[in-house]
């Protein structure tokens, strides 16, 4: 577990299925997210169990939860993970509107960041995000991150198309 001041985040479990799966079929999540399906009870379990093998997913999933009741309010993860090239991907999530804009997301991402470079070793990281995701933006550019590039009309949103900001954050290496 790694614990901050008002959060930590703890790996995901098989007992965070049902609430996984709710976030994960929230339509409005699937604007920011290449889902254009509903996943399963069991697609969700199956995705936790094999969940501990960052070197064959390429991923690392967990779950934000809050110091004061344990509750868990979200999932950070790390994706498209190269150990070889040191980079990884990094998306998050606070679940409801509730949880936003308490500055749970941004001791997320500095813990989840100090956690990758201290024992994963990887000090790059990249994330993508829809132009009209201001809230992302700013958490990211707080947090370090530079605009170093634009996909135009990248992702349609209804009829609609939205460009994708990318962003890095880089270190020196470790």
């Amino acid at each position: 577990m790694l614990k901050g001041k008002a959060i930590h985040l703890r790996p995901i479990e098989i007992k965070d299925a049902t609430l996984l799966l709710l976030w994960e079929n929230n339509l409005h999540n699937w604007r920011y997210s290449e889902t254009i399906a509903p996943f399963s009870l069991a697609e969700i379990s199956a995705f936790i169990e094999r969940a501990s093998d960052i070197h064959a997913n390429k991923q690392l999933r967990m779950m934000i939860c809050l110091n004061e009741t344990d509750e868990a309010i979200g999932t950070i993860d790390f994706y498209a993970i190269s150990f070889k090239h040191m980079h990884a991907g990094i998306g998050i999530l606070i679940a409801s509107d509730e949880h936003r804009g308490k500055g749970y997301a941004k001791e997320s991402l500095e813990l989840f960041i100090q956690y990758g470079r201290e024992y994963l070793e990887i000090p790059n990281y990249f994330c993508s995000i829809i132009k009209s995701n201001t809230d992302s933006v700013k958490l990211f550019e707080a947090a370090g991150f530079k605009h170093v590039g634009t996909r135009k009309n990248w992702y349609k949103n209804g009829k609609n198309q939205e460009d994708e900001l990318l962003y890095q954050k880089e270190f020196n290496p470790l």
